[in-house]
């Protein structure tokens, strides 16, 4: 059998490849980038992500160097609590929720990939420009290299996918969202239960985004915190995952932050990376796989940030498909049986994530009580609503008890 080519050596592309090795389909990937950097700052993986991770026997070596989440806390931007649930095994799962610097885990899967696939299938430096495909193979064409033949591409390449844009030549750019973002890592003394996911305010005035991602980083016990602030405003510049930013350029919002369990204006200033971007994400495809192409994770359904749950899907994706491509199998046909098991369950997320995902809750109480505190929030919601918002969020998004129970 022909390699299975794998464009971009991003979260999707390395499980991917792990999952096809696992099921003894050859593969190769190809990463434009001449060397693996820790870009970006953290990811959330819930459990249904960790459990594709867990049976590819990555638990240990997330475990040693992420946080494990135990909780989701709400807070209105007065430092009022909204609500608390517990997450991954606290809630009972049988697979933890990890929270890790984007950079830990990109370094876990590329020593997993280059300790049982080989160092030479991951091949760094190599930018793919296109593709060609005949009934019996796909070529891809690669920057400054030769032409290479394989069974099948799979575009694990990005929102700004090379390979998407061949295949959707009219689609346009990204869809803004009306919210930018600013996002970065803080070291910081533990707040709350240490491992809880923060959310406070909203997204009118601001709203923080707060967890923890790496344990003792220093002889002060301090955590390393990932943080976002996001802002309705019309202002916005194009989507890059490197674009440094100053503090200065959002802080007056948070202003007044000043709890008894975080000093935001400090957290914010002791932040050693900052960076900007807006909130972006395309519309649902109806396809993503043409012959012996496809699309995968944020090459096939790029999602807002607000559910925590981009890295997860692409991680999911990449079970799927792998599941499908059986050696020796019709390849065409894997693709559209890949396609057709998680095209519509993601464009469900996606669609979720612009009208209600988990941080609706914020959203609730700031409409409900005029952007105001509150006595008793009991008397502005009920547990159950609240409760409700979340459980229909784990539901679609394929993590609720019941979905990883079946």
């Amino acid at each position: 059998m022909l390699d299975i080519l794998i464009v971009g050596g991003g979260i999707g592309g390395l499980t991917l490849a792990l999952e096809l090795h696992r099921r003894n389909v050859p593969c190769r990937v190809f990463e434009p980038a001449p060397e693996i950097k820790a870009v970006g700052v953290g990811v959330n993986l819930l459990p249904h992500a960790t459990r594709v991770l867990t049976d590819l026997g990555l638990q240990p070596a997330l475990a040693a160097v992420a946080v494990e989440t135990r909780e989701s806390v709400f807070f209105n931007r007065y430092g009022q609590l909204i609500y608390r649930e517990p997450l991954g095994r606290a809630a009972g799962y049988a697979w933890p929720q990890f929270s890790i610097h984007r950079g830990d885990l990109q370094a876990i899967l590329i020593e997993a990939v280059r300790s049982r696939l080989g160092a030479e299938r991951l091949q760094l430096g190599m930018h793919c420009e296109g593709f060609e495909q005949d009934a019996s193979s796909v070529s891809l064409q690669l920057r400054g290299a030769r032409a290479v033949r394989g069974a099948a591409a799979v575009a694990c390449d990005g929102i700004h996918s090379v390979v998407r844009r061949q295949l959707y030549p009219d689609e346009g750019e990204p869809r803004y969202s009306g919210v930018n973002m600013w996002r970065g890592v803080t070291r910081w003394q533990p707040i709350l239960s240490g491992a809880s996911m923060l959310r406070a305010g909203w997204l009118k005035g601001g709203k923080l985004v707060h967890y923890p991602i790496r344990n003792r980083v220093d002889a002060q016990g301090r955590q390393l915190v990932n943080w976002l602030w996001e802002i309705e405003t019309p202002a916005h510049k194009r989507w890059d995952w490197n674009r440094a930013a100053s503090v200065d350029d959002f802080i007056a919002g948070a202003a007044d932050w000043k709890f008894d369990w975080l000093d935001v204006p400090a957290f914010f200033r002791a932040a050693e990376v900052v960076l900007e971007y807006p909130m972006v994400d395309k519309d649902p495809l109806p396809a993503w796989s043409f012959g012996r192409v496809t699309l995968l994770g944020d090459a096939a359904h790029p999602m807002y940030p607000r559910g925590s749950n981009g890295a997860g899907q692409a991680i999911i994706d990449a079970r799927s498909l792998a599941e499908k491509l059986a050696p020796g199998g019709d390849v065409a046909a894997a693709l559209k049986a890949y396609e057709a098991e998680r095209l519509a369950p993601t464009a469900s997320v996606v669609l979720e994530n612009r009208r209600n995902p988990p941080d609706a809750i914020l959203r609730e109480i700031y409409e409900r009580t005029g952007d105001r505190p509150f006595e008793r929030i009991d008397a502005v919601i009920s547990a159950q609503e609240l409760a409700a918002i979340s459980e229909r969020y784990k539901g679609i998004a394929g993590y609720d008890m019941a979905s990883l129970q079946a």
